[in-house]
């Protein structure tokens, strides 16, 4: 078997699936690049069949991006094949990812297909595939369910018309580590033609073993793929952490003994732009990624770390792309350094336009606050370009009081359809009263079912960044606002959520 695991990264499509977690096809697009600076070796850029936006997001992608493979997902099915195949045409590297599913419970429940219609339509969509592109990945949705004996028919079948990978998705996080593994061995094992195939593993987290049983998959079961989001974005609980498998593959290359392209350096800003783009914040103590991955509290574990860094540190923060000294630049640093600093990041500005406008966003911030931080560029690059979106309601200006034993009052002013309007309003505290005095202007009945504030830095100075998460009509959507002033932060954020709201996309959900 190839010493070489085939890092498969699924954020912007498995990932999108999240609740509140789509994204624009602007934000794809700077996604997409990042995970080509990463050298992810295949992106799942969408699924091609499911909107027209996201045919034109996968179009876009394998238009723009040259060194990786880009995938579109596609059911067993004609049409969904062939619009898959259109949309990749622009690609260097194409691959179209079809499935159906085969556990007994979804091929009864919700196929309304008997095993054998199931075996045919999988051989016929693989067969079709295989004549628009060369590349040819097969998923039997529910794959750790479904019976062994039915599984092998299939994939053998699907193998022999031409599918070149093979992955096994758990697809409702149900499996262990070492059943899991061994449940992969056995099927190359029973199936005579299993060496023609790449196999691969595609784990979620229901059970928090997303990572393990990936892992598992590849150890003992032989899997050479691995699929996985960053920041283990994904439906329910997620998908298996690209980063920690990509680290766990390096750090323990004795135990595991395989090679991965990733250029690991680049892992914190993949990070980070996920996540602030979604709005899904990494938890503190997220492994690899999050703010105290490195950090060293006990007086004992720091005095160990001083004297040799190994005795309680198994990789180094900079080979992930932790920077050492945060502090970058202040309000006299000029356009030069701030594109500069947007390289360093791996930020790509398409026009000078863009980096003259961002830069002016930078000034002033700069002279609201004094040390400016890796993540506050970020962060200001990242809303900049959700306000070049399509936009019903832009934020102009707040004023609000807030004073002990009174009630709090807030005025805000934005655009609405073209024309500056004026919303007044109190509430429970300046946050409540701002929202309400947006919403006494847009009047959309959004419920609210999530608002989160993190600082970006560690700092009473640090801008707040905030999420606001709306649901309407069995939409919901994810809004990010970032500003010194945490109540123009939950204002901007949830006007960037009402935005989504006004801009629907029809979609088809897929699980894999």
């Amino acid at each position: 078997m190839s010493d070489q695991l085939i890092i498969f990264d699924t954020t912007l499509r498995d990932g999108e699936q999240s609740p509140g977690a789509s994204m624009t096809k602007d934000e794809k697009l700077r996604i997409a690049r990042q995970l080509e600076r990463l050298k992810v070796d295949v992106i799942e850029a969408g699924f091609a069949a499911s909107s027209n936006g996201d045919f034109d997001c996968v179009q876009s992608i394998a238009s723009i991006i040259k060194d990786s493979t880009i995938c579109s997902l596609a059911r067993a099915n004609d049409r969904d094949i062939a619009r898959a195949a259109e949309a990749l045409k622009p690609a260097n590297r194409a691959r179209i990812h079809t499935f159906i599913a085969t556990s007994p419970l979804h091929m009864e429940k919700k196929l309304r297909m008997s095993p054998d219609e199931v075996f045919e339509q999988a051989k016929m969509s693989v067969r079709f595939a295989r004549n628009l592109v060369g590349d040819i990945e097969f998923s039997p949705e529910d794959g750790y369910r479904s019976d062994p004996d039915f599984l092998c028919r299939v994939i053998e079948a699907v193998i022999a018309e031409g599918a070149t990978t093979i992955n096994v998705p758990d697809t409702v996080g149900y499996a262990i580590p070492e059943l899991y593994g061994q449940f992969i061995l056995n099927l190359r094992e029973r199936i005579p033609n299993s060496d023609k195939a790449i196999w691969s593993v595609h784990c979620h987290n229901d059970l928090g073993m997303a990572v393990a049983n990936s892992l598992a998959g590849v150890k003992i079961g032989g899997a050479r793929q691995v699929e996985c989001t960053i920041n283990g974005l994904g439906e329910r609980a997620g998908n298996c952490s690209l980063e920690e498998v990509v680290m766990a593959v390096k750090t323990r290359r004795d135990y595991f003994g395989l090679d991965v392209n990733i250029d690991a350096q680049h892992i914190v800003a993949a990070s980070r732009l996920v996540s602030q783009t979604t709005g899904f914040v990494v938890q503190p103590n997220k492994a690899v990624v999050g703010a105290n991955a490195f950090a060293h509290a006990s007086g004992i574990h720091q005095d160990g770390v001083l004297k040799a860094r190994d005795t309680y540190e198994i990789m180094r923060a900079e080979d992930v792309g932790w920077s050492a000294n945060k502090i970058v630049l202040g309000k006299l640093s000029g356009r030069n350094a701030f594109k500069q600093r947007l390289q360093e990041l791996g930020v790509v500005m398409d026009s000078e336009s863009d980096i003259n406008a961002a830069f002016a966003r930078f000034k002033d911030l700069a002279d609201r606050k004094s040390e400016i931080f890796d993540e506050d560029i970020l962060a200001l690059v990242h809303m900049e370009g959700a306000e070049a979106q399509a936009e019903t309601y832009r934020f102009v200006s707040l004023s609000q009081a807030s004073e002990t034993g009174e009630q709090p009052k807030a005025s805000v002013v934005l655009i609405a359809h073209g024309q500056e309007v004026r919303g007044e309003s109190t509430g429970n505290g300046p946050v409540d009263a701002s929202m309400k005095a947006i919403e006494s202007q847009a009047r959309s009945g959004a419920e609210m079912v999530l608002y989160a504030v993190n600082a970006i830095s560690g700092s009473t100075e640090s801008q707040g960044e905030v999420t606001v998460r709306l649901q309407q009509g069995g939409r919901i959507v994810n809004g990010v606002g970032a500003d010194p002033d945490i109540v123009v932060a939950s204002a901007k954020a949830y006007i960037a959520a009402l935005n989504k709201l006004q801009n629907p996309t029809e979609r088809v959900a897929a699980q894999g």
